[in-house]
């Protein structure tokens, strides 16, 4: 994944979101019934066909590896996957990531202009990943 950028999606100056800071709203988690805020962030990227698991990868297809591998590295939930931008874009990808610690989004905006990526390594016959943001 390359060319992170910030996205701002119209959603945000509606009124169930609260900047915090430039990039960073609050609003209520979409996956939980118990009205918890939740810090949202949206960011687009491009794919690395060349990467390890992004060979197949698309705006409308975005691989396992390394989306799963961003997650957990900063503790993340995908909160929107704005589909209907994804299946129009041919090589730009949209996302927004959702955590309940403001300190994992504000982690994750400093990917804005990197790149973060999986590299394979074999283990006792099994292979393995980690993820290099550079």
């Amino acid at each position: 994944m390359k060319n992170f950028l910030n996205y701002t999606p119209e959603k945000y100056t509606k009124s169930d979101f609260q900047k915090i800071e430039e990039g960073i709203y609050k609003t209520r988690c979409p996956y939980d019934d118990s009205d918890r805020d939740i810090f949202v962030t949206s960011l687009t990227f491009e794919m690395e066909p060349d990467c390890y698991g992004e060979e197949d990868a698309s705006p409308r297809n975005l691989t396992q590896v390394p989306i799963e591998g961003l997650l957990d590295e900063f503790n993340l939930f995908v909160t929107d996957f704005y589909e209907q931008l994804n299946e129009t874009s041919e090589a730009i990808c949209y996302q927004e990531f959702g955590s309940f610690d403001l300190a994992d989004i504000q982690k994750l905006r400093n990917l804005i202009g990197k790149r973060f990526y999986a590299v394979p390594y074999m283990e006792d016959g099994e292979e393995y990943y980690n993820m290099v943001m550079e």
